[in-house]
């Protein structure tokens, strides 16, 4: 519900071919022996490479358990899939933020009831404000009047099928 009504849309995104080169490049870098695959420790430096912050065991650790058995190691094709999901997460979040922004018109780095009723009135001028404050209500994780960046994102990837 929360997405459709801000405008919030994951964007189709095709990786251009530009992109595609670039990680296909890091990939073989990465691969020094040419084995073919990357180990957990090449796919850390990839993802440095590409991302700028080194993932934590939890994020490698699902990467690698998502990994044939028979091979030690990440493929390219799985990499490509895996770089390319991480970059739809990536451009989401920037436009979650993007609409968190816009909601806050007074730059507090929180949102309140009437922020949130005066950006429905826009963008959904019929809704009842009974509606309106349902979803403040839920967006409010912690119940303290205001709803964080945070409790925003929370609440924007409720509805999202992955």
């Amino acid at each position: 519900m929360f997405p459709s009504v801000a405008g919030a849309r994951p964007r189709a995104s095709e990786a251009s071919a530009s992109e595609r080169r670039k990680w296909v490049e890091v990939f073989k870098e990465c691969d020094e022996d040419n084995k073919g695959y990357l180990s957990r420790e090449d796919f850390k430096v990839a993802i440095v490479m590409l991302f700028g912050y080194k993932p934590s065991k939890i994020e490698a650790d699902s990467v690698m358990s998502s990994v044939n058995p028979n091979t030690s190691g990440i493929s390219l094709e799985g990499f490509l899939d895996v770089v390319k999901r991480k970059k739809e997460a990536q451009l989401y979040r920037n436009e979650i933020r993007h609409i968190f922004t816009a909601f806050d018109t007074h730059y507090r780095g929180f949102l309140t009831l009437e922020d949130f009723k005066r950006a429905f009135s826009r963008v959904a001028p019929k809704l009842p404000e009974r509606t309106v404050l349902e979803v403040f209500r839920e967006a409010d994780q912690d119940s303290d009047g205001h709803v964080s960046f945070r409790d925003f994102e929370y609440a924007m990837n409720c509805g999202r099928a992955e």
